[in-house]
Parts: structure tokens; C-alpha cells; sequence
């Protein structure tokens, strides 16, 4: 497994159109619209840069993971990083074979580009949430 580019920074927000009308009206950054991602329990706006993406996540419902995120840290903050990898299979099970942790029941997911992700437990990567996604 090789890693390839950084897709996005993940900053958890308590409210995602807040969060990106700053990045729009005081950076002049390019946002997308809101999108609702019901199956990770969130809601999304993408950040465009000229080489990776700021991903907004805003909480979806109680249950969301980042809810529990901003309980702790109620201001929001950095979340995790997001690497592509050529093939999220071949990773995960090179991962796994190196006693890394996936989480969930190890099986991709598609997330908010469509494509297939993985999560690996924070306390394998320095402290480090990382999300994979298939390139």
C-alpha cells in the first residue's frame, strides 16, 4: 500500500453553513452547497483549495459521531485527514495484517465523493483519525 495525495482536512463544525460563509465571506474561499450524508450520521460542505479540500462536518441527528466530537470539543476542530490509496482493499487487508485497526465491520463504505472509504482507529496513527479513500 502506498499513500497517495491528501484529499481533505476534516474540521468538525457546530454549524456547517456558519462555518462556511467564513471560510467563503472572510477568506474568499469557494464552497459547495450543504449535503447530508445520513449513512456517517453528517451533513458536508467541501472547501475547495488549488491542492486538497477542507471538509466542514456538521452532526446529523444525536447519534452522530461528531455530536459525541463536539461534546468534547464545543468550539469544533480538526477531525481527521483523509489519504487516497489505489486500492482500499489490497490496504485494508495489509493494514489489518500489520494490526492496524478499521473501523466499523471493515468494510468500505461510500462516503461524501461517492467513492469507497475506510477508518482507522486514532490511537494506531498517532492520535491521528485517518480516513482512506479509493483514488
Amino acid at each position: 500500500m502506498v499513500l497517495g495525495r491528501l484529499n481533505h482536512v476534516a474540521i468538525a463544525v457546530p454549524d456547517a453553513r456558519a462555518a462556511a460563509a467564513q471560510y467563503r465571506d472572510t477568506l474568499g474561499a469557494t464552497v459547495s452547497d450543504l449535503v447530508e450524508q445520513p449513512d456517517h450520521g453528517v451533513s458536508t460542505v467541501f472547501i475547495e483549495l488549488p491542492n486538497t479540500k477542507i471538509e466542514l462536518l456538521e452532526p446529523l441527528g444525536d447519534a452522530s459521531p461528531i455530536a459525541k466530537f463536539l461534546e468534547k470539543n464545543a468550539e469544533g476542530g480538526i477531525h481527521h485527514v483523509c489519504y487516497e490509496v489505489g486500492d482500499i482493499h489490497a490496504a485494508r487487508d495489509k493494514l489489518l495484517a500489520e494490526g492496524a485497526r478499521i473501523l466499523g465491520d471493515g468494510e468500505p463504505k461510500i462516503g461524501a465523493h461517492g467513492k469507497p472509504v475506510l477508518f482507522l482507529h486514532p490511537k494506531d496513527f498517532c492520535g491521528t483519525l485517518i480516513e482512506l479513500e479509493q483514488a
